[in-house]
């Protein structure tokens, strides 16, 4: 016989399974998104581990330099290439600072050697990437006319001018010639550009099922105080208002190797650091490892992360050894790396599983107020 107990405790189970089933499977749809090629960079912007980017959307990506921005781009692109979803979108590269001098085909792939394009290209062919804020709006703007779908790489906005910084630095110019002084400074004339055409493209980017992923640079924050961010960024606040996630790169370690006796450097540990993110509503921190030689390392940073939150063990001081129990193994580091790749869909299951019952444990479990 069911007592008033009985049913008051199963109305708290229902009410906490409610609360932790956090998940939207209804909202975001794995056709609708794309990976980024770090597992752990999905499931912080999705919550799912298959895909990150979402169509329609505009993605803000800050950083220091040397932490791997341009290569977390350039690897969705190669994710783009796998998915059948995207077999009709343009690739626009728009390396307005000259910085992406990789093997392309060796690291991405031939497909995105050969997909991705400037935004334009000359009469000789040679390509024309984006000089102004109002070069940038304009090339968007003529592929969204043009119904195009498309995923569009900005790198970066630090990169870009605007007629306005122009005008006012050939007006410094001229009274400085002439020993005279002008008005006003000609520093960010790109805040209000940013305003007004992020409002003009974020229809676009729906209508069409476009993504856009913009890069800036960190620079140091010099009127930061004790207690401000030390890092700042240019662009004005529309970039952040109109994104719908971002997150912020930062170096926080160097991988080593000793080879012929001296430790070397090659590779480095980025902490990604979300300040905005629309799509799960959390703003959670990952750590992923980048090697100039290869590229971002997925297997790697799963298995970093597994050891880091605790849900495989390592023991052992002089050569330590790795305990995947979900995998049913013990190996050192680099051989349980290694293993992994041959076992991607094993690793990938359990980190969701390790990420989803973070999420739980750290959710209030109380009673939904609406409920």
């Amino acid at each position: 016989m069911t007592t008033l107990k009985d049913k008051a405790d199963e109305v708290k189970r229902s009410a906490t399974r409610k609360v932790t089933h956090l998940r939207p499977k209804s909202f975001l749809r794995s056709e609708d998104l794309l990976s980024t090629g770090s597992t752990l960079l999905n499931l912080a912007l999705s919550g799912r581990p298959d895909g990150g980017y979402m169509k329609g959307k505009y993605f803000f990506v800050v950083g220091d330099s040397k932490t791997g921005k341009t290569w977390q781009s350039l690897t969705c692109l190669a994710e783009a290439t796998l998915n059948p979803e995207f077999d009709d979108y343009d690739f626009i590269f728009d390396d307005n600072e000259g910085g992406a001098l990789m093997d392309m085909a060796r690291f991405f792939g031939k497909e995105v050697e050969r997909r991705a394009q400037p935004p334009k290209r000359d009469k000789d062919g040679e390509p024309i990437f984006s000089e102004s804020i109002e070069d940038f709006y304009f090339n968007i703007d003529d592929l969204v006319k043009k119904g195009r779908k498309f995923i569009y790489v900005l790198d970066s906005m630090d990169g870009l001018t605007s007629k306005d910084e122009e005008k006012k630095f050939e007006e410094h110019k001229e009274a400085a010639r002439k020993g005279t002084k002008t008005a006003g400074a000609y520093g960010d004339g790109k805040a209000k550009k940013n305003a007004a055409g992020l409002r003009r493209l974020k229809r676009g980017l729906r209508d069409t099922g476009s993504i856009l992923i913009i890069i800036s640079q960190t620079r140091d924050n010099i009127n930061a105080g004790p207690f401000g961010e030390k890092k700042t960024r240019s662009g004005g606040r529309a970039l952040r208002f109109y994104a719908t996630a971002e997150w912020w790169s930062s170096h926080i370690g160097s991988i080593k190797k000793t080879v012929r006796g001296r430790s070397r450097k090659i590779g480095a540990h980025t902490l990604l650091q979300f300040k905005k993110n629309r799509l799960t509503g959390r703003e959670d921190n990952v750590v992923i490892s980048f090697y100039p030689s290869f590229g971002l390392d997925d297997v790697g940073s799963c298995v970093d992360f597994m050891v880091k939150e605790g849900f495989w063990s390592k023991k052992g001081k002089t050569k330590p050894k790795i305990s995947a129990k979900d995998l049913h193994v013990t190996m050192d580091r680099e051989k349980l790396i290694h293993y992994c790749e041959d076992r991607k869909e094993k690793l990938v299951r359990a980190v969701d599983r390790a990420w989803q019952t973070l999420i739980r444990e750290t959710a209030i479990t109380r009673k939904p107020r609406y409920v």
